[in-house]
């Protein structure tokens, strides 16, 4: 992180919340900011890249995500503003933001990019979780926000997950720990 974001700590924050926890909760929700604006490009990567017998279904699938997803990023900058912070959406600070690498996956088959799909929404409901905890502590508008924002993508990751589950319920995926194994266990069910 560069010098300048280190003190999130704004000027004026909204009534009944002390600056410094508004600071905190700024910093929380920069970091959502930055992964919905992923997400969203990562969604589209994969509506784009997408092939195989399973590619209508998948391709269809993604964009009702892409549309919510920029929905709650629009909803987390004006939450960041509100507090009193700056919103940033440049892809420069996106990425010298980021606690993750890129999306890896090219062009694959439907499945494999599902399969690397779930993993990408297991970190992402992972983070979520951990600032709504953060935020309950401070604010409970946050927190609600971040509540609403957590089911919509526990839903998105159950669409994905039911490409990759069998009907005896196991998920094809559900070892893989990095998004090219994730893929090509995928693959495998393609």
């Amino acid at each position: 992180m560069t010098e300048e974001i280190k003190d999130l700590t704004p000027k004026y924050t909204v009534p009944g919340i002390q600056r410094e926890a508004a600071g905190r909760l700024i910093g929380v929700l920069r970091l959502r900011l930055h992964s919905l604006n992923d997400l969203h490009l990562t969604l589209k990567h994969v509506h784009w890249n997408v092939v195989g017998p399973h590619f209508i279904a998948v391709h269809e699938m993604i964009d009702p995500q892409v549309d919510r997803v920029r929905e709650m990023a629009d909803d987390v900058a004006e939450r960041i503003a509100a507090l009193g912070g700056v919103a940033p959406g440049t892809p420069g600070t996106l990425v010298a933001e980021r606690t993750w690498d890129d999306y890896s996956i090219g062009r694959a088959d439907a499945i494999a990019h599902l399969g690397a799909l779930n993993l990408v929404y297991t970190g992402l409901i992972e983070d979520v979780r951990a600032g709504i905890k953060e935020a309950g502590d401070i604010d409970p508008a946050t927190e609600d926000l971040l509540i609403g924002q957590l089911r919509d993508l526990e839903q998105f990751q159950w669409f994905v997950r039911a490409h990759l589950e069998s009907a005896g319920g196991t998920l094809a995926t559900g070892d893989a720990h990095s998004e090219s194994e994730a893929a090509a266990k995928g693959a495998e069910l393609g």
